[in-house]
């Protein structure tokens, strides 16, 4: 039995599938003896440091916590789980950490994008069970700003490099705390978490790199809506128009794809809910189970997008964004992707100027942390003779390839409600506005270029790539595995996302990894 701390942020589902996947049975806290009882405590934590800290002490875990450790019981803490074990953060200054191990939280200070988000390595300095099998050139699955700095350099387990070396995990006789996610990191860390739940002898993967590096990320979305008979599939538009011969494209059912897809080698899996914005969430069961169902199989990060928003349930009760995401998370979300809300939500602040701390962006960074807040951004290019022919404060840019009347310059207008009605505010603006209000990285596509085939819009991605110091994820266009590896050298973009070749079969995700090899960092699943 394997006692897990659910302090109600995030989605600790992924982690008791992991945990069932591997033979284990979970018993969640639901009290402060539960903590006290526990023979095998898992600690997976995300969001803000000190939100979680203030959960921990409403709920009297603080001290029963304190005391698991201190009397050296097994222990594995997951992300925040690690951080939480050190004396504080610069996340939440003033805030006291459990203080079992000497040390701070810091951010990032790197010229790279953070969030760190993605596959990277790590290197061994001790013998654990979690590395039962292991090589060492494995990639496992981070999403984090911060890391801990431990005082004491005898509890670091592994080092990971991201712009400088950093402690990617600690272990201090049987308390062992990861900032990478093994319930994310596919077969290998399900592999990691039977070696270190099955009392697998302590080991020491036999490659130690010199270096580790962040893998460029291959994505697969899956736009799910009903079809005219009301079942939820899985389908392709062609700009934006998922209809062919009067029928909705059907292209499989979401699970199903997305195991296969999990299966192939997907980097991350990203459901889009299309119909979100004609529909209560709350109401909205079948995509809710269609994540609880994928969660089970596919351990890898999942994304989903459409009808994250404020809204009413179904007896006209106001239910906040908040949980709305809520329910996300806890069928088994990793992040949610905010679209047509985030442009009204960047219109309104460049009116005013002012971040009210209550919009949808700012509530769910603050509860479950900026990596779990994507920026779905729905442009299309418009063509203009000169910069003031663009509506006022939106950013233009000249372009390689003139618009129908030799155009050279041109902006990216923003779109809500599927790209049926564009709104006065370019996508590098409001990149940066959602960045300042806390998201952790754009999804960025691009209406003129979906289901063509022609290639990601290079202009774009680098526009936007250069603006934020987030992670970018390029989509649309992507026909061939010469696209991905364009991308990702044209741009910079941390990540490249494709739908319709996958869904068909047309580029095999690994094709496209075959392709980057050598090329670029990327993560072969073994």
């Amino acid at each position: 039995m394997i006692t897990l701390l659910d302090y109600g942020a995030g989605n600790v589902r992924s982690v008791i599938n992991a945990l069932e996947r591997v033979g284990e049975t979970v018993h969640l806290v639901t009290c402060p003896a539960d903590i006290e009882r526990a023979e095998r405590l898992v600690f997976p934590g995300v969001g803000s440091f000190g939100s979680m800290m203030q959960t921990l002490a409403a709920r009297g875990y603080v001290e029963p916590l304190r005391a698991y450790l201190a009397a050296d019981r097994p222990f594995l803490g997951i992300c925040l789980g690690l951080q939480a074990l050190f004396e504080g953060s610069e996340e939440a200054p003033g805030v006291p950490g459990l203080g079992f191990l000497p040390g701070m939280v810091r951010r990032f200070k790197v010229g790279l994008s953070v969030p760190h988000i993605g596959w990277n390595g790590i290197r061994a300095r001790q013998a654990s069970r979690l590395f039962a099998g292991l090589r060492g050139d494995e990639k496992l699955y981070f999403v984090h700003s911060y890391h801990v700095v431990p005082n004491d350099p005898s509890v670091i387990l592994t080092t990971t490099d991201y712009g400088a070396s950093f402690v990617s995990s600690v272990q201090r006789g049987n308390v062992t705390a990861t900032q990478f996610h093994p319930e994310k990191s596919g077969e290998i860390g399900l592999a990691m978490l039977r070696g270190f739940f099955t009392g697998a002898t302590p080991s020491r993967p036999p490659i130690r790199p010199e270096a580790t590096l962040l893998a460029k990320r291959v994505i697969a979305c899956l736009d799910v809506r009903a079809n005219d008979a009301g079942d939820l599939v899985v389908t392709k538009g062609d700009k934006y128009d998922v209809r062919e011969a009067g029928a909705v494209r059907n292209l499989g059912r979401p699970v199903e794809v997305a195991r296969r897809y999990y299966e192939e080698g997907a980097d991350e899996i990203v459901f889009l809910n299309i119909t979100g914005f004609r529909e209560t969430p709350l109401r909205d069961l079948p995509m809710l189970e269609v994540l609880r169902q994928t969660s089970r199989d596919v351990f890898v990060p999942l994304t989903i997008g459409g009808g994250i928003r404020a809204t009413v349930d179904e007896t006209d009760r106001a239910v906040p964004a908040l949980a709305v995401a809520g329910e996300y998370f806890r069928s088994g979300a990793d992040k949610v992707s905010i679209g047509s809300d985030a442009v009204e939500i960047v219109e309104a602040f460049l009116t005013t100027g002012t971040a009210t701390g209550t919009s949808t962006i700012e509530q769910i960074a603050h509860a479950y942390g900026t990596q779990a807040v994507v920026i779905s951004i729905d442009p299309r290019r418009v063509y203009i003779e000169r910069p003031e022919d663009a509506p006022p404060r939106v950013q233009t840019m000249e372009t390689r390839f003139p618009g129908p009347r030799g155009e050279r310059r041109c902006w990216y207008q923003c779109t809500i409600r599927g790209g049926r009605e564009g709104r006065p505010v370019d996508a590098v603006t409001l990149a940066r506005v959602c960045e300042d209000l806390g998201a952790g990285e754009i999804l960025l596509n691009c209406i003129d270029r979906d289901g063509t085939n022609a290639g990601f819009d290079l202009e774009l991605a680098k526009a936007v790539r250069d603006a934020v110091k987030i992670p970018v994820i390029a989509s649309s266009g992507a026909g061939a595995v010469e696209h991905f590896s364009e991308v990702f050298a044209a741009t910079g973009v941390e990540a490249a996302l494709a739908a319709g070749i996958f869904h068909r079969r047309e580029v095999p995700i690994e094709t496209v990894k075959a392709h980057l090899d050598g090329r670029v960092e990327v993560r072969r699943a073994r």
